[in-house]
C-alpha cells in the first residue's frame, strides 16, 4: 500500500485507463434526478492517498484500516464512519466477489472528501444510459454498495471500461459548532507539566536520504548546534536511539514511515543527550520528492505534540448497528505496533478512564515471580521504570495483581502497593493482565485523594485490562523474541572479541566498552590476584569521559563489594549512599552550613553532584568466575533513579561469564610467558666481553613467537688471563625441549673450559654429558675454539668443529676460505676422537661463525647454501664486526620473503687493521 499527499490542484480524472464507455451517474433519492450529471462542481483537491489491495478476505479489514487512518490524520473524523462502511461494501464486492484487486483512491478538499473504488472485473456488462436503474432488493447479497452510496453519499457515481469499473462517492463535511474538540481534567498548578519560561518546539527537515535539509531557531537553542553544522548530515549522527539490543524501531527506519510518534534522544553540542519527544510526517514537495518533517519538543513538553485522545464525534461511543473493535475503543486507532507504544497509550488511556491523577502498567517476568514497570503517566516514570517487585510482597499481598483490587486509602495500609510509595496517592484500583489464565501483567489507576474507587471502577478497568492483555503479550513476545536474536548476535561479537586477545589489560577495556552504554551507563571492574588479596579497581568507563575520573575517585574511597561466588546480579548501595552524603557535605559548605568560606569549596560543589548523579540509579554487582574461583566483579550503574530491566541483567551475567574466562586466560598466559620469558633469558650469555684487540659482534634470532632462545646459541667467555673461549651451536629441533639442550651444552662449555682441558677434551665430555641425559638427549652441531690476541695486531685461535657449518675467514684482499675441517657431531656415539686446529687471523681478517638456519635459508628450491654465504661475505671487506654481522643478517633475511623457520645464530669476530682502525 501506498500513500501521498500532493499540493492543490483541480481534481483529476478518475481512471485514464482505455476508451472510456458511456457513464452513469447517480444522485441520492429525493436530491434530484438520478440521471443528471452532478459532477459539474470542482473544488481543489489539498490531498490524496491511494492503496491497491488483493483479493483476498483480509483486505477488506486493511482497506477499513487505511481509509480510517487517512481520514482520522485529515482531521475529518466526522464522515471516517460512513466512509468505512461504503469503502468496506465496494472493497467487499472487488475483492469477494469480482474476486479482482481493488483500487481505493482517497482525495482530499476544502468542502469534504472523494473515495474512489475501482475494481478489474473483464467481462462485466454495460449499462446503458438512459435505462431504467434498478437498485434490486435490500435483501440481495450484491448490490448494496451503491443502496449504501445512494443513502449515504452527497454525491456518488459508477464509470466503466472495457476492463474497469469505478465506483465513487463524495461525502459532505457538517458545519461544525464551536466546541471543545479534546479536553482534559482540570489540574492543580503543581501538577502541571513543567516546562521552560518559552515552549520550543524544534522543527527539523529530513530528506530521502536521512539527511538534515532545515534546522530552525528553536532547534539551535534546544541543542547547541547551529543550522550550518548540522545541514547535510544524517539525523542518525544525532540522534541517541534505544542501544538495547534487537528491541524498538531504528531511527532510520521510523522516518521512512508515514506518520511516526514517540521518544529518542538528540546529542547536543555539548556531548550530552536531550531527551525529546518528537511527531514525524512524512510529506512530499512539489516535485514528487518526499522528505520528512520532524517537530520536537523536550520530553516533559510532550503534551504539546502528544496525539489525543480519538473518540468518535459525539462522544457517546460506536454509532448504533456498527461492531466495533473493544480493543480499538480502549486503545485509538491508529494502534501502536511498539510494545513500549502500546503500554503507554494504554496507561494514558487507562488514566482517563478513570479520570484518575496516574497510572501504571506492570508486566510479569518469565518464571512470574516479579512485576517489571514498564510504562507510566502521571509518576516520576525515570525514577519507576524498569523497577521490579516480588509478587507476594507487601501486606495484602501484592499478590492482589492476580485478581482486582480496590485500595481506599494507602495511608491506612503502608506498602500495599509499593510502587506508589512516596508518591502521595491515597486511593488506587489494580487488575491484572492474564492471557489463558496466566499471569502476564498488572494494570492501576491511582488517585491522590482517598476513596475515589468502588469494585464497579475496577469492572471496567478489568474490561479494559481483557481487552488488551493478548495484544500485549504478544508484543512482548515478539519484543522479547527480538531481544534474545540480538542478545545472541551481541554474545557472538563479544565472544569473538575476547577469545582474540590474551593481553589482560586489553581484555579489561573490552569488557567495559562491550558493556557501556549498550547494557549500563557505567561500569567498573574490580579483580583480584589471588584469594587472600583484596579486590582492586582495575578500570572505570563511563558514557560521558568527563565523569570516568569523578566515578574511578568516588569508587576508591569506597570499600569493594564483597567477592561472592553466587551468580547473578546483585544491588550495591554503597557508591550511591557515599556519593549522596559528599554531595550534601559540598552543598552545605557551600552555603557556609559548616562554618568555612563558601567560595573555597564552590568549584567542587560542579564534579561532586554530577558523581552524585550518575551513579545515584541502580547499581547491581556480577562476579567473575573462572575454575571456581572469583578472580573479580563487574560493577554496572545507571544514572540517577533508573534501573536495569530484568533481560538486561540476565544478558550482562551471560557476558560476565565469557568475559571471566577470557580475563582468566589472559592471567595465566601472562603468567606463562612471564615465566618462559624468565627462563630462556637465564639460558641467554649475560654480555659479550669487551677483548682487547678483537672486534666480536653477535646477532641472535630464535625461531617462533615469544621465544627467546630456541635450539641455537652463542657464548663468548673469558677462560683465563688473556685468552677467551667462544662457541656456537645448534641442537636438533627448536623450542623448549631444544631450548633444555643448549642450557647445558652453555653451562658445560664454561665449566669444563675454566678446568683447563683442550677444546677436544671440553667437546668429548660435553657428548659424554649429552648422551647421559637419555631419551631427552638431542644430537649436537657445535663449533667450539679458544682465542689468544698478540702483541702483534694478530689474533692466535684453535677451533674444533664437531658437526657445524664451517666457519670462513674474510682476508683483507677479499678472499673467502674455510677456517676449519669437519669432525663428528655430538650427542651420537661415545668415543669421540677430536682434535684442533689453529688459526692466525691477521689485522684487517674476518672470522665469521653461523648456524644452519642462516645457510639453509629457502626461496621455494633454492638454498642460500655455504656458496652463497661466502658471496656475501665477499662484499664485508673493510668493515667492522658489526657491519659484517648486519650485512649478513640482511642478506639472509631478503633472500626469502616468509619469515625464517628456523633459529639463527651469527657469531663476527674480526681483527682490526693497523693503518685503518
Amino acid at each position: 500500500m501506498t500513500t501521498g499527499v500532493i499540493p492543490g490542484g483541480h481534481t483529476p480524472e478518475p481512471r485514464p485507463t482505455g476508451e472510456r464507455m458511456p457513464q452513469q451517474r447517480h444522485e441520492p433519492a429525493g436530491r434530484g434526478n438520478p440521471h443528471v450529471e452532478t459532477r459539474s462542481r470542482s473544488s481543489v483537491i489539498t490531498a490524496r492517498a491511494a492503496a491497491s489491495f488483493e483479493p483476498v478476505g483480509r483486505s477488506v479489514a486493511t482497506a477499513r484500516a487505511f481509509v480510517r487512518d487517512t481520514l482520522q490524520g485529515w482531521g475529518f473524523a466526522d464522515v471516517v464512519d460512513d466512509a468505512v462502511v461504503l469503502t468496506s461494501e465496494l472493497v467487499t464486492n472487488a475483492v469477494v466477489h469480482a474476486g479482482t484487486h481493488a483500487d481505493v483512491l482517497c482525495l482530499r478538499a476544502d468542502d469534504g472528501v472523494r473515495i474512489e473504488v475501482a475494481d478489474r472485473y473483464p467481462e462485466r456488462e454495460v449499462p446503458l444510459q438512459g435505462s431504467a436503474v434498478n437498485m434490486g432488493s435490500p435483501d440481495r447479497e450484491g448490490g448494496r454498495g451503491l443502496q449504501l452510496c445512494a443513502a449515504l453519499a452527497a454525491r456518488w457515481g459508477v464509470e466503466y471500461t472495457s476492463t474497469y469499473k469505478n465506483v465513487w462517492f463524495q461525502l459532505d463535511l457538517p458545519e461544525r459548532p464551536v466546541g471543545t474538540r479534546a479536553a482534559g481534567p482540570s489540574l492543580p498548578a503543581d501538577l502541571l507539566p513543567l516546562a521552560d519560561g518559552r515552549v520550543r518546539v524544534a522543527v527539523v527537515q529530513i530528506d530521502r536520504k536521512g539527511s538534515i535539509t532545515a534546522w530552525n531557531e528553536d532547534a539551535e537553542e534546544i541543542f547547541g548546534h547551529t543550522s550550518a553544522e548540522v545541514t547535510g548530515k544524517p539525523l542518525t549522527d544525532l540522534a541517541a536511539w534505544p542501544h538495547t539490543p534487537g528491541t524498538g524501531t531504528g531511527v532510520a527506519e521510523a522516518l521512512q514511515l508515514s506518520r511516526w510518534e514517540g521518544s529518542y534522544g538528540i546529542r547536543g553540542a555539548d556531548g550530552r543527550v536531550t531527551p525529546v519527544y518528537a511527531s514525524h510526517l512524512r510529506v512530499r514537495d512539489t516535485g514528487g520528492e518526499p522528505s520528512t518533517v520532524c517537530l520536537m519538543v523536550r520530553d516533559h513538553e510532550r503534551a504539546v505534540l502528544q496525539t489525543p485522545l480519538r473518540l468518535p464525534a459525539d462522544g457517546t461511543g460506536a454509532p448504533d448497528g456498527q461492531n466495533a473493535d473493544p480493543f480499538e475503543v480502549f486503545i485509538g486507532s491508529p494502534a501502536p505496533d511498539d510494545l513500549d507504544g502500546l503500554l503507554q497509550r494504554t496507561v494514558e488511556r487507562a488514566r482517563d478512564m478513570l479520570d484518575g491523577d496516574s497510572a501504571f502498567l506492570l508486566l510479569a517476568t518469565d518464571d512470574e515471580t516479579e512485576l517489571e514497570v514498564r510504562a507510566s503517566t502521571g509518576l516520576p516514570s525515570a525514577r519507576q521504570r524498569f523497577a521490579r517487585v516480588p509478587v507476594e510482597a507487601g501486606p495484602g499481598r501484592y499478590g492482589s495483581a492476580r485478581m482486582p483490587a480496590v485500595h481506599d486509602d494507602l495511608t491506612a495500609v503502608p506498602g500495599a502497593v509499593p510502587l506508589l510509595g512516596g508518591t502521595g496517592m491515597r486511593s488506587v484500583v489494580t487488575v491484572p493482565l492474564k492471557v489463558e489464565g496466566r499471569l502476564t501483567g498488572s494494570l492501576g489507576v491511582a488517585a491522590e485523594s482517598p476513596g475515589r474507587y468502588s469494585n464497579e471502577e475496577a469492572l471496567r478497568l478489568q474490561f479494559a485490562a481483557d481487552r488488551i492483555a493478548l495484544a500485549v503479550e504478544s508484543a512482548r513476545l515478539g519484543e522479547l523474541e527480538r531481544l534474545r536474536r540480538g542478545s545472541l548476535s551481541f554474545l557472538v561479537e563479544a565472544s569473538d572479541l575476547l577469545a582474540g586477545t590474551l593481553d589482560r589489560d586489553q581484555t579489561l577495556a573490552l569488557m567495559a566498552q562491550m558493556t557501556v552504554p549498550t547494557l549500563a551507563t557505567w561500569c567498573a571492574v574490580y579483580t583480584i590476584a589471588d584469594q587472600a588479596s583484596e579486590p582492586y579497581l582495575s578500570y572505570v568507563l563511563h558514557e560521558d569521559e568527563e565523569l570516568i575520573d569523578g566515578i574511578k575517585s568516588l569508587l576508591s574511597k569506597v570499600p569493594p563489594p564483597d567477592p561472592v561466588p553466587t551468580p547473578g546480579a546483585r544491588v550495591w548501595s554503597a557508591p550511591g549512599e557515599h556519593a549522596h552524603r559528599a554531595a550534601l557535605r559540598s552543598s552545605m559548605r557551600s552555603l557556609g552550613l559548616t562554618g568555612g568560606p563558601a567560595r573555597q569549596v564552590s568549584s567542587a560543589i560542579g564534579p561532586t553532584l554530577a558523581t552524585a548523579s550518575a551513579v545515584g540509579g541502580e547499581i547491581v554487582v556480577l562476579p567473575l568466575v573462572a575454575r571456581n574461583r572469583v578472580i573479580g566483579m563487574l560493577t554496572l550503574g545507571k544514572p540517577t533513579d533508573e534501573h536495569f530491566r530484568q533481560e538486561i541483567l540476565e544478558l550482562a551475567e551471560d557476558l560476565s561469564r565469557r568475559a571471566a574466562l577470557a580475563l582468566d586466560n589472559a592471567r595465566l598466559y601472562s603468567e606463562r610467558t612471564a615465566i618462559s620469558q624468565a627462563l630462556q633469558r637465564s639460558l641467554l650469555p649475560p654480555g659479550t666481553p669487551h677483548i682487547e684487540g678483537v672486534e666480536v659482534e653477535v646477532i641472535y634470532r630464535a625461531a617462533g613467537e615469544g621465544n627467546e632462545v630456541g635450539g641455537d646459541f652463542y657464548d663468548v667467555f673469558p677462560i683465563s688471563d688473556g685468552t677467551y673461549g667462544f662457541a656456537i651451536g645448534d641442537v636438533c629441533g627448536t623450542g623448549p625441549n631444544a631450548a633444555a639442550v643448549t642450557g647445558l651444552a652453555r653451562h658445560a662449555l664454561r665449566l669444563l673450559a675454566r678446568e683447563g682441558l683442550s677444546g677436544p677434551a671440553v667437546l668429548e665430555r660435553l657428548n659424554s654429558a649429552i648422551l647421559d641425559e637419555g631419551s631427552r638427549s638431542r644430537f649436537l652441531t657445535l663449533l667450539y675454539g679458544e682465542m689468544r690476541p698478540r702483541e702483534d695486531g694478530s689474533a692466535e685461535m684453535k677451533v674444533v668443529c664437531a658437526g657445524h657449518p664451517l666457519p670462513l675467514r674474510l682476508r683483507q684482499d677479499g678472499t673467502v676460505e674455510a677456517a676449519a675441517e669437519p669432525q663428528p657431531l655430538l650427542g651420537v656415539i661415545e668415543d669421540l676422537e677430536l682434535y684442533e686446529q689453529t688459526i692466525t687471523l691477521d689485522p684487517g681478517d674476518v672470522l665469521l661463525c653461523v648456524t644452519d638456519g642462516v645457510t639453509e635459508r629457502r626461496e621455494g628450491t633454492r638454498m642460500l647454501g655455504d656458496d652463497g654465504l661466502a658471496e656475501v661475505l665477499t662484499t664485508c671487506t673493510g668493515l667492522t664486526a658489526g657491519a659484517v654481522a648486519a650485512r649478513i643478517m640482511r642478506a639472509v633475511e631478503r633472500f626469502a620473503s616468509d619469515a625464517p623457520s628456523d633459529d639463527m645464530a651469527i657469531l663476527a669476530m674480526r681483527v682490526p687493521g693497523l693503518q685503518n682502525d
